[in-house]
């Protein structure tokens, strides 16, 4: 079976939202074996975590109004002082070396899953 993309022009919600048209469902549940959703979903999701009473869920936004909704969210942080180390002591961390050694992954993130590289990292560092 080959699956054709959805085209250009879909909206957010069917692009993001599993499969809606009852031919893609028929296709789905026939892929996994299963007659209905509600048979799939009773093999799937363990009846003891199931909620009774549907969600009491806003109307849905678009896109764009997503966005807004997200910007103005972020609007009310606030930035902090940051205290990296064992305390805080009040001095100036020059920006070359703050950029460069306390924010560059480099240091302390591993180039293999398997071998972490933090203690080199904070060898080099110092």
């Amino acid at each position: 079976m080959t699956v054709s993309p959805a085209p250009a022009t879909a909206t957010f919600v069917d692009r993001h939202i599993g499969a809606r048209r009852q031919a893609d469902v028929s296709a789905m549940l026939k892929a996994v074996g299963y007659d209905t959703v509600d048979a799939l979903v009773d093999r799937a999701v363990p009846k003891d975590i199931r909620q009774d009473t549907p969600l009491k869920l806003s109307p849905a936004l678009s896109e764009v109004e997503a966005l807004a909704e997200l910007r103005k969210l972020a609007a009310k942080n606030r930035t902090a002082v940051q205290m990296i180390g064992q305390g805080y002591y009040d001095t100036v961390t020059p920006p070359v070396i703050r950029r460069n050694i306390l924010e560059s992954p480099a240091w302390y993130t591993a180039y293999t899953p398997y071998q972490p590289e933090i203690s080199q990292g904070r060898l080099e560092a110092l």
